[in-house]
């Protein structure tokens, strides 16, 4: 399956935030999106410890692995090694802006240099037969947007880039933060849109500020997916909309609720693996946000699932305080729209 057929939505890859836990739990509210690995170096693919880094379990599919670096041998290199993982498509990061990127020359950096960008987009084309994407910024720094960002689609296009995935705004290398720089510079949708009409051909992707299905939904009239990121991971109840919205099918689970229970299966394997229930446990604390009973969820699992040896049943136990929440407001709203009712009965 082409990942490019569901690039209509996509998780955006997270430095820290998006690894094989987090992924897995994404999967179980939505079976069509789109899910990224955070960006993984080609020196620590080449070097490091492989199968920590580049694993990932097969209901993750589809899965894509994002890359840093810019070194077109190297990256070849990593790409044919991911697609030998088994991953749906190799994406190439020309967008992040942290230090530790920028003193590797890659990244945001990238945005400076498209004809890189394409030599690195061909090596990879030449040895995978999966997908080859870009995602990138509008710009850097004193970059006039329109032309950075059509520098970089040219030569991503001309060098055989299956689709490109552009965050919608500028980054600023030097002054910002990581944090601030998704955040700080102005988004710029139409600057995103007016690509995609000089770049028919070319499945575009946007990035940037969308929270709601509403808005992601608009964003699909003019372009080919939408990628969400800080929003699907502190909210990911957003990601039971994706399916049934955008892809007219069914959800995979209801609510939240039979979403953890469905996903004690995946915990209880990692944990006999000798994983940490706090490993898993900390991409679910944004679950029940907005719900009853919310709270307790998250300090139950901050301060249980940090012990040793903690199990499946702080997980049970958390979930149980919010049921106990909601049940609680459900029959205080009920009190009142009984107390409602009578006040209108006797007037």
């Amino acid at each position: 399956m082409s990942t490019l057929y569901s690039m209509r939505f996509s998780v955006a890859p997270m430095m820290d935030w998006s690894d094989r836990h987090c992924r897995a739990l994404h999967r179980h509210f939505s079976k069509r999106a789109l899910l990224y690995t955070e960006m993984v170096t080609t020196g620590a693919i080449l070097f490091g410890l492989r199968e920590r880094l580049l694993g990932f379990n097969a209901i993750e599919h589809p899965v894509a692995l994002q890359l840093g670096g810019s070194e077109p041998k190297a990256l070849a290199q990593c790409a044919a090694i991911g697609a030998d993982y088994g991953y749906d498509e190799i994406n190439l990061n020309c967008g992040c802006p942290s230090d530790r990127v920028q003193n590797g020359a890659f990244g945001a950096c990238l945005m400076r240099t498209p004809e890189l960008v394409a030599e690195g987009v061909a090596a990879m084309k030449a040895v995978v037969n999966v997908p080859v994407t870009v995602k990138c910024r509008i710009g850097v720094d004193d970059q006039e947007p329109r032309e950075a960002l059509w520098a970089m689609a040219h030569a991503c296009v001309d060098a055989g880039a299956d689709a490109l995935i552009v965050h919608a705004r500028k980054a600023w290398l030097k002054g910002l933060s990581p944090k601030e720089n998704r955040d700080v510079p102005p988004l710029d949708y139409p600057l995103v849109h007016e690509l995609k009409r000089d770049f028919p051909k070319t499945p575009i992707s946007i990035n940037g500020g969308f929270t709601d299905m509403d808005s992601i939904v608009g964003q699909l009239v003019a372009l080919d997916g939408v990628m969400v990121g800080r929003a699907a991971y502190h909210d990911p109840a957003l990601l039971l909309g994706v399916d049934p919205v955008l892809f007219g099918q069914e959800a995979p689970a209801m609510d939240q609720f039979a979403i953890v229970e469905t996903y004690e299966s995946y915990v209880a394997a990692r944990l006999s693996e000798g994983v940490r229930l706090a490993d898993i446990t900390r991409h679910m604390l944004g679950m029940f946000n907005g719900m009853p009973g919310a709270r307790l969820w998250r300090r139950h699992l901050a301060t249980e699932a940090v012990k040793r040896g903690a199990g499946l049943e702080v997980l049970r136990d958390a979930l149980a305080h919010v049921r106990g929440a909601v049940h609680d407001a459900d029959l205080r709203r009920s009190a009142g729209e009984a107390a409602a009712a009578e006040a209108v009965a006797t007037a």
